[in-house]
């Protein structure tokens, strides 16, 4: 399992594509919190927060894991050393795995500068230290979570298809049906009841609950079993 985790990070980082997939994630992030004027803009917002960071977070690890995961099988299948590798002594939870935890350590690895903003907020604060540290951590372990449900739904996504392009769109479409979906189809009922349980199913409720600051173990439970139950449909479909 972590020979594979070790193939995929020195492969990610050996061509370009790493480091431009990553520099355009920090480049927008960036640009829309500190450059581009609008609801974004932390020195416009006049509050010592960085809401807005986990706000377009979601949004752009839509594209961002995508193009992470989207050769993490293709490319296996599409190259011809997918035979190769299942002849390894390596079970199919072992492959799934590695490549799993390569995915998501590539987009953790984005996210961490963002720890920038954090400490430049809190030090321009008034006085310094005047941040709610209890949002910003419950927002940024739930940025983790998301990002691992992504790469789990990516890796899925990358196994159904020897085509990287093809991957990409559905990983793209899943990942946002999951996400805000049923949000939107939750906006067509009247019923109360109905509207909380299937904002429930999606990811955004759970992901806005741990914004507030608090790790509630049922937010947790669901992270991990979404992920569990895409990356068990990976390995059925790849039949190791």
């Amino acid at each position: 399992m972590f020979s594979i985790l070790k193939k995929e990070l020195r492969t990610f980082f050996s061509s370009a594509t790493g480091y431009i997939v990553i520099g355009i994630f920090l480049m927008l992030t960036s640009l829309f919190l500190w450059v581009i004027p609008g609801e974004y803009n932390i020195l416009e917002g006049g509050y010592s927060n960085v809401d807005g960071l986990f706000y377009l977070a979601p949004w752009l690890f839509l594209f961002l894991c995508p193009a992470v995961t989207m050769g993490l099988l293709a490319e296996e299948k599409q190259t011809g050393t997918w035979e190769l590798l299942v002849t390894k002594p390596l079970s199919g939870l072992q492959i799934i795995l590695g490549k799993f935890l390569a995915g998501w350590a590539l987009v953790s690895i984005a996210l961490l500068p963002t720890l920038l903003y954090y400490f430049t907020v809190s030090y321009l604060a008034e006085p310094i230290g005047n941040i709610d540290a209890g949002a910003f951590w419950g927002s940024f372990i739930g940025l983790f979570l998301l990002a691992a449900i992504y790469v789990a739904i990516g890796i899925f996504a990358s196994s159904l298809s020897k085509n990287q392009i093809i991957s990409f769109v559905i990983a793209l479409v899943l990942s946002f049906f999951f996400y805000y979906g049923f949000e939107v189809i939750a906006s067509f009922f009247t019923s109360g009841k109905t509207i909380q349980l299937l904002e429930s199913v999606g990811i955004h409720a759970h992901y806005k609950s741990m914004s507030r600051g608090v790790i509630d173990s049922r937010d947790v439970l669901y992270f991990v079993s979404l992920i569990i139950i895409f990356l068990f449909g990976t390995i059925k479909k790849i039949k190791v």
